[in-house]
């Protein structure tokens, strides 16, 4: 298809904020403490159960403020407001390989993330690339395990308190959405595969967690294609997506370009949580001494902790302080220590920055951090043991997962 072609079938697909005189500026500010307020009054544990109530009662800035602070990085801040001003319910896009038991980043971060974009207005489309874990061997390329491993992450985000209230977030599955529209999403992939050269594409190899020294499948040099494709066809405004992820979102940008589209999709990349032994950059589920999985139990946590790389008066890559302030701060709005009072005594941190100093001068010390990061992890982790020690759907999907062998 030619450029004229490709950009009329992406209209068609994405339905994208329209540009207008409406645009606003990011200049504009809005004042720091309501900024903070807002934020912080998006608990798990709020009584709204309508997320949408909460977002038309919002000034255009605390939305763009509260969707914002999901990402480390944000490409562009001007268009996601200008977005936010001329869009009621902009589409959020965000996906994930059932490959196996689910870790707290997984699990936690992306409840907290969903949630927060909800109460602004938006709809998440949450991808169960179901056909993806498949070109990339998790599970062995067994799909009847693959789906399995999907139901039962879909049963964590409902049990730790994943808002799904509203109709505001959407699980959709690859293969059953690609089947059933095959005439759009195919000529897509084709078009974005045949405009970009093998090299471009090895460069995206990250997102499978793969590099570009790996021997890759003809399989897995195909997928970017199609998770390129698939912000597209799920008519996306913005791509929410964990920062290992951020070189196909601009591959998306990119194609953009190429057909001469002029609306991109914005990308709201988040952290990456580290593994919690030294120098592993994020959490793997191949090593189980690296993650805490949603289900583990209060000892499990307990011990991985306590063992966990904390270096005294270290702040930068310390696995501990980074849970502090991406689960535990955002979670509860606050973290609590108890000791005693020849330590110092009980304290409580509302914010990141209190709490860094205080480590960093060695007045809080990891003894007494650790047992404090556990209680509150313990807490948040203990609606989802519940649920799967009493609700026998969950227990039995368990069971399976845990037999599974994990494949990379």
């Amino acid at each position: 298809m030619d450029n004229k072609e490709a950009s009329h079938a992406i209209d068609a697909l994405t339905p994208a904020a329209s540009s207008s005189d409406q645009s606003i500026s990011t200049s504009q500010k809005m004042d720091n403490q309501e900024a903070s307020e807002a934020i912080d009054a998006l608990s798990l544990t709020a009584s709204s159960s309508n997320p949408s109530v909460l977002a038309s009662q919002m000034t255009l800035e605390e939305k763009f403020k509260i969707v914002r602070s999901i990402g480390e990085e944000c490409i562009q801040e001007d268009e996601l407001m200008n977005l936010l001003a001329n869009k009621p319910y902009p589409v959020c896009y965000d996906g994930f390989e059932p490959s196996g038991r689910m870790h707290i980043a997984q699990g936690v971060l992306k409840a907290l993330n969903v949630n927060k974009l909800t109460s602004a207005g938006c709809k998440v489309k949450i991808w169960i690339a179901d056909w993806f874990a498949q070109l990339n061997n998790k599970m062995g390329g067994d799909l009847k395990k693959i789906e399995v491993v999907g139901h039962y992450l879909i049963e964590i985000w409902k049990a730790v308190g994943m808002n799904l209230e509203g109709d505001q977030v959407e699980f959709l599955w690859s293969s059953k959405e690609i089947n059933s529209r095959a005439h759009e999403y195919w000529p897509l992939v084709m078009d974005i595969a045949r405009r970009n050269k093998l090299p471009r594409i090895l460069r995206c190899c990250q997102i499978m967690g793969r590099s570009e020294q790996d021997e890759l499948t003809a399989a897995q040099i195909f997928y970017p294609c199609m998770q390129c494709a698939d912000i597209f066809f799920l008519k996306a405004d913005i791509c929410q997506l964990g920062m290992d992820q951020r070189k196909v979102n601009v591959l998306a940008r990119e194609y953009c370009d190429d057909i001469k589209r002029k609306n991109k999709p914005i990308i709201l990349s988040h952290h990456m949580l580290p593994g919690l032994q030294e120098g592993q950059e994020k959490m793997s589920k191949s090593d189980p001494s690296s993650s805490i999985y949603m289900e583990d139990e209060e000892a499990e946590v307990n011990l991985k902790i306590k063992k966990a790389f904390c270096p005294p008066k270290i702040v930068e890559k310390n696995p501990c302080l980074e849970y502090i302030k991406y689960i535990v701060l955002p979670w509860f709005h606050e973290f609590k220590i108890e000791r005693s009072a020849e330590n110092g005594g009980d304290r409580t941190y509302k914010n990141f920055e209190e709490l860094a100093a205080d480590y960093e001068s060695g007045s809080l010390h990891p003894a007494d951090l650790k047992p404090a990061l556990s209680k509150a992890i313990n807490k948040i982790l203990q609606p989802v043991r519940d649920h799967f020690k009493n609700d026998q759907k969950a227990k039995d999907l368990m069971k399976r997962v845990k037999s599974f062998k994990v494949t990379k």
